[in-house]
Parts: C-alpha cells; structure tokens; sequence
C-alpha cells in the first residue's frame, strides 16, 4: 500500500472509531474558519474533515507535470510573440494584442500560475482542467484551514505518526518576485511595490497576507487599486502618493480589458517602461480557455517536441468554439455525457458551466441551444478521480465518494505548492457553491 493511502487509512480509522470526538473536532473547525480571513463580503470557505496527504511519489510527478506544462507554455508565448500568422489563432482583440506584445524584461512570461487538473493518484494519469494565470490566488485558504487543523483529533492522531509537511506560498512568492525585479534594467535597490487588482474584485485578505510577507523581507508594500494609480513626468503613483517601482498583478486581464478606458495611467506606465510588471500581458494567452484548441493545431505541434505533442494529446482535453464553425449542436445534443460547456474567458466559476451528464436529456437540448453561438467553448469530458470524505460542519456528517481537483502553483516553473479542491460527487466543482478547499500535506518516509 502506497504511503498516502497507509496516511488516508489512519484518518479513517481514527474517525470511524471516535465518531462524536471528530464531529465536536470539526464544528470548532468551522467556528475558527467563520472567524478568519476565509469569512469575507459573506461567502465562507469551507472544507471536510480528512486533509489531502500526498507522498513524495506523487510531489515528484507533480513537479515533472509542472515542469513540462511550462516549458510548452513558454514556447507558445514566444511563438505568439514572434509570429503574426499564429497570433491570429488567438481570439484576442487589437487593444489585447498591443498589450500582449509589450516587453518584459524577465524570460518566458509566466511568472506565476496554477494548473488545475484532474489527477489519478492511483495511477498518475491525468487531464488539464483549465489553466490560472492572471490573478492566481487562494494561497491563503491552505494557510487558514491549516491553521484550523489543530482542533481536528484524526489529524492530530496523523501527526503522532508521520512526519507531515506543509507547502509555503506566500515567502516563495515574495522571493520569486524580486528574483525577477533583479533582471528589470531600472532595478532600484529598495523599489516600492505594489499588489494591484480592481478591488472590488480582489480577494483582499489574501492581499494582506502578501503585504505583510513583503514587509517582513524589508520591501516596501501596499495594496492598490490599478484605476487609482496616476502616471505624470514618467512616474507612477500611489493613490498614496508613493512612487511605484514594481508592480504585482492581480487584475485578471479580462477585468483590466473591461475598466480599459479607467486605467490609461496604469497602462501608459506599463508601455513606457516606467514600471516593472509581473506579470506581463502575455500570460493571457495562457489563461485563455481557447489555449487548449490552439494546442492541439498542427500550427503549435510543428514547435513541440514529440514529448511534448504526446504530452498535449494525452492530457489536454479537445476543445471548440461551440458554434457551427466549429461543431454541430446535433453533435453536442446527440451525446450529452461526453460535453461540457464552458465561458471563453472567464473565472472563479463566472458564467455557465454545463456538463451533459448532470442533464436530463430535454434540459441538456435547451441549455445547449441558448449558448450555442454565444462565446463559449465545448470541451471533451474529462473522468473524475473520487476519494472518500466526510462533513460534518456543513455536510450530514457521513461518508461519501469526493472529486478530487488539486492547482498546481508554479512559480517562474517551479512547482511550489498545491490548492486541493472537492466537490461532493461528480457534479462540476462551482466556487463558493458546493467546493470544499482542503489543506495539503506532503509525507515523508
């Protein structure tokens, strides 16, 4: 038996013979939890009772999986960079594109990200769910839940037998950034930074926690809205007053692409060089839901290696426009459990996401009839990989089959950490709704 699940069998064990002490566990879990960041403008992030443990098996293949997404990714960006023909594979508009072409003065253009998949940790095999880049967050929910963890007996009984070890996201990052503020031509030797979002967007607490990490490493730091910032004689402002040296993006592209009239001080900043970015404007030919079509195209394998096409062909699910362009409704209608229809641009589950095999066959033939044609994307179904769990703070408290998604943060293609989310069955994980965020352990021998 594999390590992890030797790990897994002890959770269980420890619960299934102290039922009463794990519930009494798990609603103090969920009192902290409602007193922490993870409760903000009323949505509260909940998880189950058994952590995800991973041993040193799987890490290995996480950080391989890591590795060759973003060397693949990288060379997509630079293709796109370099060649006209292929940008116009890419649905972005000309004021995108401008932006997707400016410098940066860090190599490969993809500072950070997170690779949501869905992994078999029986076998390793997996598919690409969707690719986070601009804006990838949620490195505070680990942070808090596994805080909590203290009040939860089956993970206490864990620790008094394996030696388990938590993932680090937020000290990384901070190291990383500067990292890449070292290669910026106009370095300063103590530049002001600033994490910038459309605030009302923004994930705010996690916000803090990165201010304070960038503090705590002797940088100077704060929190900004990118419509405040004001650009005049070739220097960029905080609404404080502060020069802005660096800037840590948050904004997701589709957002800055909405507020674009609003944030012409911020963007002029960024053509003019006055500023150093992370990350640049070319991450959103990765965030792109269309990037999964793109990659399986003759046009991008002609610059893959044949490990990495085999890569691509095994892991990526095949995607379309679901529009006739693309794929007859007929099809799509004809064979439900196979499809699932998702927003172009979009995230934090905004939009609709249909899978077919939710779908009674009429309603199916409806939902798939009113997006047809509307900027959306139809994508091969990918199997869901179902470990059992419990609920006790939110759930009945009894044991059931739980989808398994676990992110992987990359950070400049280091594979540094993982968001591990559930869902109750195998119905689409939806934020906010019926996702669980669990905690993540690795174990060591």
């Amino acid at each position: 038996m594999r390590l992890q699940q030797q790990v897994f069998e002890t959770y269980k064990k420890h619960i299934l013979e102290h039922p009463e002490e794990n519930r009494a566990g798990a609603l103090a879990v969920k009192k902290v939890l409602e007193a922490s960041p993870l409760n903000y403008n009323g949505v509260l992030e909940k998880t189950v009772h058994i952590p995800k443990v991973y041993d040193e098996e799987t890490i290995a293949d996480f950080r391989r999986i890591a590795s060759i997404t973003h060397r693949i990714f990288g060379k997509v960006i630079k293709e796109y960079r370099e060649h006209e023909d292929y940008r116009k594979l890419f649905p972005f508009s000309k004021e995108l594109e401008e932006l997707i072409l400016l410098p940066a003065p860090y190599e490969g253009f993809l500072p950070i990200a997170r690779f949501d998949l869905f992994y078999r940790e029986d076998n390793g095999e997996f598919y690409f769910c969707e690719i986070n880049t601009d804006g990838t967050a949620a490195m505070y929910r680990d942070l808090e839940m596994r805080k909590a963890l203290i009040h939860n007996p089956a993970h206490q009984e864990v620790l008094k037998h394996y030696d388990l070890e938590p993932f680090e996201l937020f000290d990384s990052w901070v190291k990383t950034f500067m990292a890449l503020y070292e290669t910026y031509p106009k370095k300063k030797a103590s530049p002001h930074v600033v994490i910038a979002d459309i605030m009302e967007n923004a994930t705010t607490k996690e916000f803090y926690e990165f201010e304070d990490h960038f503090k705590k490493a002797g940088i100077s730091c704060e929190i900004c809205d990118i419509r405040k910032m004001e650009y005049r004689d070739h220097v960029l402002y905080s609404p404080a007053g502060k020069q802005i040296d660096a800037i840590y993006r948050r904004a997701v592209t589709a957002d800055v692409m909405d507020h674009y009239d609003e944030v012409t001080d911020f963007l002029d900043a960024v053509r003019d060089d006055a500023v150093f970015l992370a990350g640049a404007f070319a991450t959103q030919i990765i965030h792109t839901k269309w990037l999964f079509y793109v990659l399986h195209l003759d046009r991008t394998k002609s610059f893959l290696t044949e490990e990495e096409r085999a890569f691509v062909e095994k892991h990526v699910p095949l995607t379309v426009e679901f529009s006739p362009e693309f794929i007859s409704l007929e099809k799509v209608q004809g064979d439900k459990d196979s499809y699932i229809i998702k927003p172009m641009d979009a995230y934090a589950s905004k939009g609709i996401y249909a899978a077919g095999h939710e779908y009674t066959q009429e309603d199916w033939e409806k939902v798939t009839k009113d997006l047809y044609g509307q900027h959306y994307i139809c994508q091969q179904y990918c199997p869901q990989y179902m470990t059992d769990n419990i609920d006790y703070a939110w759930g009945d408290g009894e044991w059931h089959p739980y989808m398994n998604m676990p992110g992987l943060y990359c950070y400049n293609g280091v594979f540094t950490g993982i968001l591990m989310r559930m869902a109750c069955g195998e119905k689409i994980i939806v934020a906010h709704q019926n996702e669980r965020t669990v905690p993540v352990f690795t174990v060591r021998k």
